[in-house]
């Protein structure tokens, strides 16, 4: 630090009215408002203390909404940090900084029960609130944050690629296939210039994709579609590396039967058992099914969840022929 801006700071600290700003500003992020009661002085003093703290690089300010809120600068540079240290410990021993610090704590417990009382009017529409503000899927691509980057994901029967477009940043890529050229065409035009993302015309009984490829195989509402679903789960096996996950979402068992004639369906849903023996057949043991909670606006069947990992005997046995070879 130049010797002037020593000297700059010093003075700075010799002010009791900035040292305890300062000292409150340490901690805590305030309005000039609330900075005028805690420290129980007029806006025009504190306004301009503020300033002059500003241009000396002690604090820092950002907008909220018609507020402006003020801090301490959170990383100080080495000299002017030793500064404050020794200077903030005298400050703190007073008896009016214990009284500005009351202060604070209370207005901080205003701002706590501002927040309690809008939660407890609005817990009814708190729903509806969020959806309107932030969308009705901002919740669950949120919780795409939480996929291992490194991932390969698969997703069998894309469609329009609306999972697979969700996916795909958050992972190192995802590969959907699909049969239909007129879902591929509507998948490209969705997904424009997704990073991770490859786009892939085949048959889910043939999958475009080497063997082991993927870590995360999804067959989202895929399934009751398909004549020979054992087929499709043998080929999702196949594509997965020894130990990987398959995903599938499907209906639960139900009373449409009109659904077939609309929309093609082959299986008027999929139970538990059903699927573990189809799971079985392709020797992928055990599978955690979970019906999924019912959505009020949905007309359509209830959903289940169902979750294996592929079994890492393939692996361990290549291990072994690599352990016969070593000895």
């Amino acid at each position: 630090m130049a010797r002037t801006a020593i000297f700059d700071r010093l003075a700075s600290l010799a002010d009791p009215t900035r040292g305890r700003l300062l000292l409150v500003l340490d901690r805590h992020e305030l309005t000039v408002g609330e900075l005028c009661q805690a420290l129980q002085l007029p806006q025009s003093t504190v306004s301009r203390h503020l300033k002059q703290l500003g241009a000396l690089g002690w604090i820092t300010s950002r907008a909220e909404a018609a507020s402006r809120l003020y801090r301490m600068v959170p990383r100080l540079d080495p000299s002017a940090r030793k500064l404050w240290h020794v200077v903030r410990e005298s400050l703190a021993e007073g008896d009016g900084a214990r009284r500005d610090a009351q202060r604070v704590a209370a207005i901080l417990e205003r701002r706590k029960r501002a927040s309690r009382e809008f939660f407890a009017s609005a817990a009814g529409q708190w729903d509806a609130l969020r959806d309107d503000l932030f969308g009705r899927r901002a919740d669950v691509i949120a919780l795409l944050g939480l996929l291992d980057e490194s991932l390969v994901v698969g997703d069998l029967g894309c469609g329009t690629a609306q999972i697979a477009e969700a996916i795909a940043p958050n992972v190192r890529a995802v590969i959907g296939v699909d049969g239909s050229r007129a879902m591929l065409a509507a998948a490209r035009r969705r997904a424009g210039e997704t990073p991770n993302l490859d786009l892939r015309q085949g048959d889910l009984e043939a999958l475009p994709i080497a063997d082991g490829t993927l870590d995360v195989a999804i067959l989202f509402l895929v399934l009751h579609y398909q004549d020979e679903p054992v087929r499709v789960l043998a080929e999702a096996r196949r594509a997965l590396r020894p130990g990987g996950r398959l995903l599938v979402v499907d209906m639960m068992p139900h009373e449409q039967r009109d659904l077939a004639e609309r929309m093609g369906h082959v299986w008027q849903g999929i139970g538990e058992e059903m699927l573990a023996g189809w799971m079985e057949e392709v020797g992928i043991g055990t599978v955690r099914y979970r019906p999924m909670p019912v959505d009020a606006v949905a007309k359509g069947p209830a959903l289940f969840t169902a979750v294996a990992v592929m079994p890492e005997a393939a692996q361990h046995g290549a291990e072994k022929a690599d352990a016969r070879r070593s000895a």
